[in-house]
């Protein structure tokens, strides 16, 4: 099987791999570059697999003219820029020993070996130089079938990576339809050792899975082995599944999604930043106390109005057609009144008017004037007088 053309005629990819096999030596696409190219999907990093030490690899780019960077050097990974892109070549591993996270790796020549220690089938493709598909775990019926299955014994693999098992649910979230029955129960006896794992890294796995087109299955999954559970404690699966049929041609985002959720403190579980827990925080509210889009929008902004509203769709609530057009014009609202229209009101008088007249002028639809809106603000300001 041959790799699509429009990767293997990638000028720069070809002189790297050129650069990489000058002295003898082999390497290959791996991973991510190959099974998204036979997917036909975009294709964001090339990773390059070859028996080159880390020190040959820096010496070969250099002699090439190309500049190498040791990102990985320990790791056997060697970041070679060569027309201004980066390209991550790593020396075939094979693994030592594991602590559930960290592995200790060997360097070897022998591609195999290399391939036994990665995570799933379809992840353990490589491409040479002339385009050829080498599958040394049977990845390719995998990736026809939309399958997703570890490399080998699943119980191996997850206990050297305890992160696996989100990464499994996060692939079968991107491209898997099919489970690998062992895999999931592999998942669920495992799941306690995600509790080692820090919770950035949890996070990081959470929010690619629920950036997926349809993550619906995948968490579901999740919850079928207590991994769900685990992590993200009171999860509301029907919900999710309403909004995803809310958004409709809406690009994915996982704020909304992980909101339509609603787990028991997200912001701790998943090691949210300041901006993602108050995201969190502020929609929440919003559901709680009912506002209307036009207040979400004014309050809010538009893009969080947008996932509120379609978090209020997925509750029930019927959107007018024009919704999209209507959070537009209310995030850009400006109030006709502020303080300098009230000198007769200070402090707390002052706050209250200016709240009351606000409330009234959303309500309306941004549409009361500023004389009725002084009014207003004078008469609840004045009962605090």
């Amino acid at each position: 099987m041959q790799m699509p053309d429009q990767i293997m005629q990638d000028a720069a990819v070809i002189r790297v791999l050129d650069a990489l096999q000058a002295q003898g030596n082999r390497a290959y696409l791996v991973g991510g570059a190959v099974r998204n190219a036979l997917l036909d999907e975009a294709v964001d990093d090339i990773d390059i697999a070859t028996d080159a030490t880390p020190d040959q690899v820096m010496a070969l780019a250099k002699a090439a003219a190309m500049r190498p960077v040791p990102t990985g050097i320990d790791h056997g990974t060697v970041t070679v820029v060569h027309d201004g892109r980066g390209f991550e070549v790593t020396t075939f591993r094979r693994d030592v020993e594991t602590d559930g996270r960290h592995a200790v790796v060997a360097f070897t020549d022998d591609l195999a070996q290399d391939a036994a220690r990665r995570d799933f089938t379809i992840n353990a493709l490589y491409a040479d130089a002339s385009g050829e598909i080498l599958d040394p775990m049977g990845g390719l019926q995998d990736l026809a079938a939309r399958r997703l299955r570890f490399v080998g014994d699943p119980n191996l693999r997850i206990t050297e990576d305890y992160l696996r098992i989100l990464r499994f649910f996060r692939f079968f979230a991107r491209y898997g339809r099919h489970a690998d029955p062992q895999a999931l129960q592999a998942c669920a006896d495992h799941k306690h050792g995600l509790t080692s794992i820090a919770r950035e890294r949890i996070g990081a796995e959470v929010k690619k899975l629920l950036a997926a087109p349809d993550p619906a299955p995948s968490v579901a999954l999740m919850a079928q082995t207590g991994v769900l559970d685990l992590l993200l404690p009171n999860a509301n699966l029907a919900v999710l599944s309403a909004l995803l049929r809310a958004e409709g041609d809406q690009p994915p985002a996982w704020p909304r999604r992980l909101s339509a959720l609603n787990p028991r403190d997200p912001a701790t579980a998943l090691r949210l930043s300041r901006t993602q827990a108050k995201t969190q925080t502020v929609l929440r509210a919003a559901i709680d106390n009912n506002w209307t889009v036009d207040q979400a929008a004014y309050q809010l902004g538009a893009d969080i109005a947008t996932d509120y509203a379609l978090l209020q769709s997925a509750g029930g609530l019927d959107l007018p057609q024009d919704w999209r057009e209507q959070i537009s014009q209310a995030a850009s609202a400006k109030m006709p009144v502020s303080a300098a229209d009230l000198p007769e009101l200070q402090g707390p008088a002052l706050g209250r008017g200016l709240k009351t007249a606000e409330t009234a002028w959303i309500a309306s639809g941004f549409a009361l004037p500023a004389p009725a809106l002084i009014d207003m603000a004078y008469l609840a300001g004045k009962e605090l007088l």
